[in-house]
Parts: structure tokens; sequence; C-alpha cells
């Protein structure tokens, strides 16, 4: 007896031979199909055009060529809204959240309740209500301002905002970069149930180990075409490496034997309130120390408070056996010799109106003035171009504006100022946050080669496997405090978890303070 075969389900969006170009190409005769009841993977390295296609997808960005349908029918949205009314929501890396307005005002922020011109607030706030308990936000009071929520909450927010709305198709860029393990199960939980209702899921993310646990495909882009499309459970990381950059990534963190020399940086007795309290450590030239704790453990604010971007109460920096600092602010640090990578770059580090090459050497613009004002506009070209190339980061021109760049190329654009800037201390704060991995290879080997020069690095990240590969040791903070320091060789996994919790221990609030990421 002859068994019929079983038809490819027909996919809910279909993308046909879609072009993009700016001064070059961004998407090449890419074709993607998306299954209703699936959630799809997209993957690639900074530039690859990830987000551009999402964007066409969603009527933000018009292709140049090309055809798209939806559910059979063409489909061809010529703005955000347009997608929305089709049934196509989009969840943005970065938040366009009104943070001013209430979370119910956020949700329903293009169809707030109304009559006679005003609006309904008992009836927006029972929709608010409603939307917020389908993702699991029932304690979040939809009165409360977005600016007072923490990003993660105000991420879980954009992503009810979505499904508030008729969802046909949801497209999440970077959804998990900021939220909790708890968050995270929190949305993944919800993301299954959208799939078991008929949903098609384009999740754009570099989690490969998220990738495998939420998703059913994967698509890989490379300068704009799709290389490879596969099942997510037959995925390995250094295939997919591969397929991303073009060649195979050997040794991912190159970890390398450091030697490390005298003490180059010296902090004592760190306090502020309740979020440092006698925070005491030595960094010494060529070692690279990390900090780990949960989130909201003092990570953060000890490297802020290090370069004068907060105030503290109590507490000595020094460099090396010389005199205490006197740090008011982030210049009194830089002239110190101490640079600093922010965790949030947008607000903190970069001019996202203004050219990359003007982004990279800032910290040092005095150094290519000529005639006491005018910039030696070839030199400053030479320079930026050389850290370009370093760091690869991709760009039309150093003339892009910064704030055109994808996040993870912003990242580099912002190393690359410290990098120019030869400080002989770096604080690095979440470094490799919202990077792929490609990136991630190549911030890595700078962390290393600039270790390799005798400078004193020190990492923050919420990636404990980073921190156990990268570092020479590890410094656990827990509720404010510094409990205690591992040694290459010394640490373990449970026991870095458990130096992160001791703070916690008997106070009823581990749950609600955060977590070490990839614990």
């Amino acid at each position: 007896m002859a068994i019929a075969n079983v038809a490819e389900p027909l996919p809910l969006l279909r993308v046909r031979g879609v072009e993009k170009r700016y001064a070059a190409p961004v998407l090449t005769d890419l074709d993607l199909d998306l299954r209703g009841g699936e959630i799809h993977a997209l993957m690639g390295a900074n530039g690859a055009g990830k987000s551009t296609l999402s964007r066409i997808v969603c009527g933000l960005t018009t292709p140049d060529r090309g055809t798209m349908s939806l559910g059979g029918e063409p489909y061809q949205p010529h703005s955000r809204r347009a997608a929305q009314r089709a049934g196509v929501q989009l969840v943005m890396q970065e938040l366009n959240l009104v943070p001013t307005l209430s979370v119910a005002e956020n949700l329903f922020l293009t169809d707030l309740p109304g009559r006679f011109g005003f609006v309904a607030v008992a009836a927006l706030l029972a929709r608010a209500v409603e939307a917020l308990t389908a993702l699991g936000l029932n304690e979040l009071d939809p009165r409360t301002a977005v600016s007072r929520l923490g990003i993660g909450q105000q991420q879980l927010v954009a992503l009810a905002a979505a499904l508030a709305h008729p969802c046909r198709v949801l497209v999440l860029d970077e959804p998990t970069a900021a939220l909790t393990s708890a968050e995270i199960e929190l949305a993944f939980a919800h993301l299954r149930r959208l799939r078991a209702a008929g949903t098609a899921i384009l999740y754009i993310s570099h989690r490969l180990e998220e990738i495998r646990q939420i998703s059913d495909r994967i698509t890989v882009l490379r300068d704009g075409r799709v290389v490879a499309t596969q099942p997510a459970a037959d995925a390995a990381l250094d295939e997919i490496v591969r397929l991303m950059v073009g060649e195979r990534a050997v040794g991912a963190l190159d970890q390398r034997d450091h030697s490390p020399g005298d003490v180059a940086l010296r902090v004592e007795g760190l306090t502020r309130g309740k979020r440092l309290r006698n925070v005491s450590f030595e960094v010494r030239k060529g070692e690279i120390l990390g900090l780990a704790g949960l989130v909201g453990s003092g990570r953060t604010e000890t490297v802020r408070a290090i370069f004068g971007a907060d105030r503290t109460h109590a507490g000595r920096v020094s460099r090396g056996p010389g005199p205490p600092l006197t740090i008011a602010g982030p210049k009194d640090a830089v002239r110190a010799g101490i640079g600093m990578i922010p965790e949030d770059r947008k607000e903190q580090a970069l001019l996202l109106s203004q050219p990359v090459r003007m982004n990279m050497t800032l910290a040092v613009l005095p150094a290519f003035v000529r005639r006491r004002w005018w910039i030696d506009d070839a030199r400053e070209l030479r320079a930026a171009n050389e850290l370009r190339l370093r760091l690869d980061v991709r760009s039309h021109s150093l003339n892009q504006r910064a704030g055109e760049l994808s996040g993870g190329n912003q990242q580099k654009v912002v190393i690359a100022r410290w990098l120019l800037r030869e400080c002989d201390v770096l604080l690095f704060d979440e470094p490799t946050r919202g990077i792929d991995v490609a990136a991630k290879i190549a911030v890595y080997r700078v962390l290393n080669e600039l270790a390799a020069r005798g400078k004193a690095l020190v990492v923050v990240s919420s990636e404990l496997a980073e921190l156990m590969a990268l570092c020479d040791r590890i410094a656990v903070m827990s509720a404010g405090r510094l409990v205690t320091t591992f040694a290459r060789g010394e640490w373990s996994e449970d026991a870095i978890v458990a130096a992160a919790f001791s703070e916690y221990a008997g106070r009823g609030d581990t749950a609600r303070r955060g977590r070490v990421d990839s614990c």
C-alpha cells in the first residue's frame, strides 16, 4: 500500500527576491518562508541585514525590489500602522515607548478608548489590566509611568503592547537582551502559547542557547543573503559561527596566559549608601578582573563610582602605589588614565547624530587639532579607519551617523574610542551585550590583546561562562558587597552562584533582585 506524501504547510508569510540598497547592498535576492505556528530564528553578524529585513516586513522600510505575501495574499505595507492592521506586530530592541506616559497609555497609544475627545480612563485601565494579565504581569500597576520601570519590565511592556492587538505575525528583535531569567521564562511561556495558537514568530537573537530552546528553525544571513536554513535542534555553535562569518572560528574566547604585573588600580572602602558597602579590591597590570553577581548587586555601581559617574559617600581610588585620586567626574578619571565602556551605549557613550569617526576620536580630539582651531581631517580619518579595520566595524563610511549603525557596531565604536586613548585602566560594563557571536570573538581578542600589553581590565558581565573563560580572577558582588574573589582554577559555577546569593540569604528578596545569567 502506497503511503501518501505529506505536503509541507504553506507559509503564512512569504518573502521573495527582496533587495535593499543604501550606499551599499544591505539585502540581496532574499527569500524567506515563515509558517503559522512556528518560531523561526533569524541569526547573522551585525550588519548582515536582520534588522533591515524586519523593518521591511513591518512596514518601516520599503524594499527596492521583491515581493511579499501574507496568508496567500499580496502584502506590501507602506507604514508600520498598515502592517499592524494586517496583523504584523514588531517589538524592537530599541524600545519605542514614551517614558513620560503611563504603562496603560503606552499599551494603547495608537488606539486610546475615548468619547467626545476625552480618553476613557476606566476603559483604558481595564484593557491594560487584561493585556498585562495575559503576559503574566498581574502585579504591574498600569498607571505607573514607564520611566519608573526597569529596562526588563519596559521590554515586557513593549511585548504586551504588540500582543494587545490582533497578531498573525510577531517580529521580535533581541527580545531577551535586558530580561532576567524569570522574565525570559515568562516571555517564552507566552511565545509558546502564541505558537500553539498559530501565530508565526520571527525571532532575531544572538543567543544560540535560547534559540535552540525556543525556536523550530534557524535562518542565517551573511552580507544580506540567506546562507542556510535548518532545524534549530541540529544547530551547533561552531557551524553557526562559520555560516555567519564565512570561516571557522577557532578558540572563540582565545584565552591566553596573562602575566600580571604591579598594581594598576586600587579601590578601598568604596561606599554609596546601600548600593555599595565598603568595596575594596586591586587590579594589576596585564590582568582581567571580572565582576559577577546578581542584577542590582552593585557591579555597575562599582565601575561607575570608580569612573566618577556617581558620587560616593566614602572610599578611595588610587593608581597603583600612588596617592588617592580626586575624581569628581569622568573628566578626572580620563585624565588619570581610566576609561569606561558603559552598559547603555546610546544614552551614556555615543553622539548618535555625529559621524562614526568623531565618536571614535572624541576622547583624543585635541590630538588632531592644527593651528589651534582646525581638525586635521586626513589624520583623523586614518586613525578612525585603522580602528574600523581592527574591530571590523560595519558602516557605509566613517562619515555615517553613529545612530544608523546596528547595536553591535555601535558598541565596537565605543570600544574603539578607548583603544585610541590608550588608557592604562579600562572598565567594561557588559561589553558584549547585544553583540553577535562573531563580534563577541573580536571583542574577546581585543580584551586579551589589551591585557597582553599590560592594561588593567575590569569586566562586568551577566554571562558567567564569559567571565570564567576570559578572566584571571572573578570578584563576586552580593547586595552591594564584594563577598569573595576567586583566582583562575579555584572557581566553579556553583561556588560563584552561591557567593552571589550569600548576602540575600534569609532576607526573602532573592527572587525579586535578579540573577546571574547563564546559571
